[in-house]
């Protein structure tokens, strides 16, 4: 009651907020009743809100449904199109064949028709046609012909072969869309002569292809300014497209193509029902032998298990039902056509109209194959991901072809990836676009991984191929990876973090049990060796030139801020013992150089071991003795020549430092990073220390 009258007045054409406010105060009691009121309008609105929702819903559902039925009729309207035509090539086929009988008849009759065609213009087409005389129709097509040079010899004249159609065009590139050449297209009842114009003779034409009306297919190309006015002929394996002078002609070439290609199977089919019409056997001789009644009785049995039944209807419609089929894109319904055809033929001896047939529908079969195959092809769009190519490349299997649905299918997704990386936007921080790369990159793999096991998985020959596919994408990877990381000459840690970013990335996939990470590292392990080996050459310049400058003095750290974060620098080197070193105030009785060395030396080991591998073992190590050589050898040689007692005492300290502390921290953060001992730095300690107790020479390595 009370909910009805207010929404009565709220929906009135005259409702006026601001007066039913003002009045609605004036009879209120007091703050409760407008709350309570407030509610009922808020439980109003809600209750409004819910009911549009509802409504919108409903009228969506009913505008999904309506565009189902629209496409429903559009697919009738096209298909009971495609019969209306059928029909009228038909009666014109059956008018003209009546027509001719009746020449044939009474040739008095013919010579008034062909006279009447000739004064009258406006005689329908099939008329004049059956009044135009074979003689004639040869003579315009051999007055044609004769302006294409190369043709004489490849078009063989036969007495039925007759010009239907002819007209200049324009040819485009199917990849760009450039204009190649101008042609001049010549369409006879049985195959399609195009020829080039030659340049300096006006009328005159160059032999250029020749396609049998059999294996043409006609494809209306949308117009999409400024190319406009175009079709396309796909013909096994090639296709190409060309341009009308304008719509009425586009739509003339279209129309007259079809019907020509019509004409043409209408007459095979005739051809045909004719030869399989059973001929009255010629009556033989009287035998006096007695047993030749025996052998008849035993071979008519077999001469009719010979006849194979193709009069059905399904049968007789099979060829136009699956050109049908193609022209609709209903790949399903092709390749079913295909599977109830084997299936009845499948027991069946091969018989020349069986044989035949088989050379129709192999054909189509070709036709479909080229149509599929030009579906996974990397020109059609790649967005959708690897599930949007599953419809072609189900039907190719079906169709016997798994090994080329499998190329395919590995190029188009080779195309995808390689498109996707090629759109990463390079941002200015390294790691930020490999995070990216690397995401877009194996998750890319992955989907292509899991959706080529539902295809190909009852064709276990297919996997190697993707195999090679996965590490030929792996090189592609890298090659953006490097280009980005090495080539750039980015910092070893920025490297290493980028190196670890890829690695966990790769792991991902043996969750579908492919491991690609020997691949990884094979692929990138150049491009690792040179980055350490310029950053120990970075080190190794470094730690000379403060070599060079070395005066032996303690180091005074000014603050003790200073020194509690230089001893936490030297902790996380790991030199547990470092405060031994430490003196009174802000002194540390270690040489700058000696302290600069190693923390340097220690940050290459660790940034070094996050980029190791089994590959670079011996690169590493050798990396690491020369560093520590240059140091080495620089405090041997600076013991040896320095006469001052007290600065012999101090650079000994400091040799103590680097022989007793610095190396064995590096074994053992070697091997803790690699797993196992290494020989050569133990020999480098001893050796260094055997050159301390017993100096030779008092010239620098260095």
């Amino acid at each position: 009651g009370g909910g009805s009258r207010l929404r009565r007045q709220l929906e009135s054409g005259g409702f006026a907020a601001g007066e039913y406010v003002k009045q609605l105060s004036q009879q209120s009691d007091g703050d409760r009743d407008l709350q309570e009121h407030r509610q009922r309008i808020q439980a109003l609105s809600e209750e409004t809100a819910q009911s549009l929702k509802r409504n919108v819903y409903q009228n969506y559902r009913q505008f999904i449904e309506t565009a189902r039925e629209i496409s429903y009729l559009e697919s009738e309207m096209y298909q009971l199109s495609h019969i209306l035509t059928e029909q009228k090539g038909i009666m014109e086929a059956v008018t003209q064949a009546l027509l001719l009988q009746a020449d044939r008849d009474d040739p008095a009759l013919g010579a008034r028709r062909a006279a009447a065609a000739a004064t009258d213009p406006f005689l329908p087409l099939s008329a004049k046609e059956a009044a135009a005389s074979e003689e004639g129709r040869q003579r315009t097509l051999t007055t044609l012909l004769e302006k294409v040079e190369g043709c004489r010899d490849l078009l063989p004249e036969s007495p039925g072969k007759y010009l239907v159609y002819n007209g200049d065009l324009v040819e485009y590139d199917a990849d760009h869309m450039a204009q190649i050449q101008r042609v001049h297209a010549f369409l006879m009842n049985d195959c399609l002569l195009v020829a080039t114009a030659l340049p300096n003779r006006r009328g005159a034409y160059r032999y250029d292809a020749l396609y049998p009306l059999d294996g043409l297919a006609v494809v209306n190309v949308k117009d999409n300014p400024p190319m406009k006015d175009m079709f396309k002929l796909l013909m096994f394996p090639e296709s190409r497209i060309f341009q009308a002078e304008n719509a009425k002609i586009k739509k003339e070439w279209l129309e007259v193509l079809e019907e020509t290609k019509r004409n043409r199977a209408l007459s095979e089919k005739r051809r045909l029902e004719q030869e399989a019409l059973p001929r009255p056997a010629p009556t033989p001789p009287e035998s006096t032998n007695p047993f030749e009644e025996d052998e008849e009785e035993e071979e008519e049995p077999s001469a009719e298990e010979e006849v194979v039944d193709l009069s059905l209807e399904w049968i007789q419609e099979l060829p136009e039902d699956l050109d049908v089929c193609i022209a609709q894109r209903d790949f399903e319904g092709a390749v079913d056509l295909l599977d109830k055809l084997n299936e009845y033929l499948g027991d069946k001896p091969v018989s020349q109209p069986v044989k035949e047939l088989r050379a129709k529908v192999d054909e189509r079969v070709r036709q479909l194959t080229d149509v599929l195959v030009f579906e996974l092809s990397p020109d059609r769009s790649l967005r959708g991901g690897p599930r949007a190519t599953r419809r072609a490349v189900s039907q190719l299997i079906r169709l016997g072809q798994s090994t080329k649905a499998c190329e395919l299918f590995l190029k188009n997704r080779a195309a995808a990836v390689q498109t996707a990386i090629r759109q990463l936007r390079i941002e200015g921080a390294t790691l930020l676009y490999i995070h990216k790369l690397c995401h877009v990159f194996f998750t890319s793999l992955l989907e292509t991984a899991r959706e080529f096991e539902t295809d190909f998985a009852g064709n276990n020959g297919c996997y190697s191929a993707f195999v090679v596919w996965a590490r030929s994408s792996m090189r592609m990877f890298v090659d953006a990876f490097s280009k980005q990381v090495f080539d750039s000459k980015e910092s070893l840690s920025t490297a290493a973090e980028c190196v670890k970013v890829a690695k966990e990335h790769c792991k991902q996939l043996s969750e579908i049990g492919l491991d690609l990470t020997f691949i990884i590292h094979a692929l990138l392990v150049k491009d690792i060796k040179g980055a350490l080996q310029s950053y120990k050459d970075i080190i190794i310049e470094a730690t000379k030139h403060r070599n060079s400058e070395e005066m032996w003095r303690r180091m005074n750290l000014m603050t003790p801020e200073a020194l509690g974060k230089l001893r936490e620098e030297m902790r996380s080197c790991g030199v547990g013992n470092f405060d031994q070193y430490t003196g009174d105030d802000c002194w540390v009785n270690l040489s700058y150089t000696v302290v600069a060395f190693t923390k340097q030396t220690m940050a290459f080991l660790e940034e070094a071991l996050k980029l190791y591998f089994p590959e670079l073992h011996m690169v590493l190590l050798e990396s690491l003795v020369e560093i520590i050589l240059v140091a080495v050898q620089h405090v041997d040689y600076s013991l040896r020549c320095e006469q001052d007692p007290e600065k012999k005492a101090f650079i000994r300290q400091n040799a103590s430092f680097l022989y007793e502390t610095v190396l064995p921290v590096v074994e053992k953060r070697f091997e803790e990073g690699v797993g196992k001992p290494a020989k050569q730095l133990q020999d480098l300690r001893n050796a260094s220390r055997l050159m301390r107790v017993n100096p030779e020479s008092t010239t620098s390595v260095v």
